[in-house]
């Protein structure tokens, strides 16, 4: 969390999140009181973002949009590699888009972050890749006729 604090992102909460529903659909996720705007650092322990990177490096609140769930790699686990596959998590009664991303040692956790938030976004005004990449395939095979050609016109 502290790379992408670093990368300009302003940081709401570090562990614990308050999330509170506003209408039928928003969730706002804000800091708790006491930890608001501080940071644990393993072997540093805590520091106060605002006063090391300065106030626009925080803010009070941000609507829930996207939830990141970390997990321990493990090579016999399914795991959706398309996105095709759209999972949510249940927070107050709304669904929240859950991305499941499995970490091994080396993983750049910093921009993958990243990319599943430009990836929500564009989702949001309607542009879903895997989808395009789907149908782009879905359409390639309708145009082969037979097993042979599909294959024939396949440079690899």
């Amino acid at each position: 969390m502290l790379d992408l604090v670093e990368r300009g992102h302003r940081l709401v909460a570090d562990d614990l999140v308050m999330v509170t529903r506003r209408g039928a659909d928003v969730l706002i996720g804000r800091g708790h009181e006491m930890s608001r705007h501080f940071m644990e650092i393993r072997g540093v322990g805590l520091i106060e973002i605002p006063r090391i990177f300065g106030i626009h490096a925080v803010r009070q609140q941000k609507r829930v949009e996207v939830v990141v769930n970390l997990t321990k790699w493990d090579a016999l686990a399914e795991i959706d590699r398309t996105g095709l596959d759209d999972e949510t998590i249940d927070i107050l009664g709304v669904a929240i888009p859950k991305i499941t991303v499995p970490l091994n040692p080396g993983k750049n956790i910093t921009v993958i972050a990243e990319v599943i938030a430009m990836n929500h976004l564009l989702r949001y005004s309607g542009h879903h890749a895997a989808e395009s990449f789907n149908e782009r395939l879905k359409a390639k095979m309708r145009q082969a006729t037979d097993v042979g050609r599909y294959l024939q016109d396949d440079d690899e």
